[in-house]
């Protein structure tokens, strides 16, 4: 008869994993939806067994991170999840607001605030642009590095050492035709985002959009990024304006934080 031997801790966490990142994916299907989803419209969305559903709604519905919505066995976010929210802050999100909020209405487009954390951008504030065809994100998204404005702002920061552990677990996936593929070519677009200040992404992540950004340094030593995005076409149109006006929020940030940010060499010619 087999017995448990040394495979059967990573089993059960691996497997603890799983419940984790269910959870999460149940929580995100019900963002947004007040009326709430049944656990058949979960189980369907997901693409889970409604079985599996069920027992971990009933986990989040222990603990308040769901609630019922209505009598009809439909359920929603729940308030655990309101006073978490609560204790969240960033202080450089909280300094940035103001300044990127200015970014977006000057340039009237999409204004974006991420941190680096491991080997992704995770958006922690967003302003949405004013116009009709825009660039759409949301806080709390993230994104992978190597192929975004604000991703390489913030690889462009690391030193030699911090470069080597990065490719230890940064993935060069293709997410266009335009995204980079080599550690060499990242290496070589790196060194021009030092020399400049400034980090593009044109379509390499999204068909359609394109964007420029620029990293800084928190007042707690956190790497942060400020990008601007919009539809491509009228990017190429804007290029100019939009890099001028990331400069000057980038450096009134910057001043803030005792001149900590990362310095943007003024002017940036756009790219040809």
């Amino acid at each position: 008869m087999p017995t448990l031997g040394s495979n059967a801790k990573p089993d059960r966490a691996k497997l603890g994993v799983q419940v984790i990142a269910r959870a999460v994916e149940i929580l995100r299907a019900l963002e947004g939806n007040d009326q709430g989803l049944s656990l058949g419209q979960l189980s369907r969305q997901l693409d889970l067994p409604k079985s599996t559903v069920q027992r971990i709604v009933a986990a989040l519905d222990a603990e308040n991170f769901v609630v019922a919505a209505s009598p009809a066995a439909r359920v929603r976010l729940g308030p655990a999840l309101v006073r978490i929210a609560r204790s969240i802050r960033f202080q450089v999100a909280d300094v940035a607001r103001p300044y990127i909020e200015e970014l977006s209405q000057s340039t009237g487009e999409a204004v974006d605030l991420a941190i680096l954390d491991g080997a992704k951008a995770v958006f922690i504030d967003h302003i949405e642009g004013s116009g009709r065809l825009r660039a759409v994100s949301a806080v709390g998204l993230s994104f992978p590095l190597h192929c975004t404005a604000n991703g390489k702002a913030m690889l462009a920061t690391l030193d030699e050492e911090g470069l080597v552990r990065m490719k230890r677990s940064l993935t060069l996936s293709a997410y266009t035709t335009h995204s980079v593929r080599t550690w060499p070519e990242l290496e070589a677009e790196l060194e021009s985002i030092r020399s400049t200040g400034v980090a593009y992404d044109l379509e390499e992540h999204t068909i359609g959009i394109s964007a420029v950004g620029a990293a800084m340094l928190g007042s707690e030593g956190e790497i942060a990024a400020i990008s601007v995005c919009a539809p491509s076409v009228r990017f190429a149109e804007e290029e100019k304006s939009l890099i001028a006006a990331l400069q000057r929020c980038h450096a009134a940030i910057a001043k803030v934080f005792g001149n900590r940010g990362a310095s943007i060499p003024h002017p940036v010619e756009p790219l040809q």
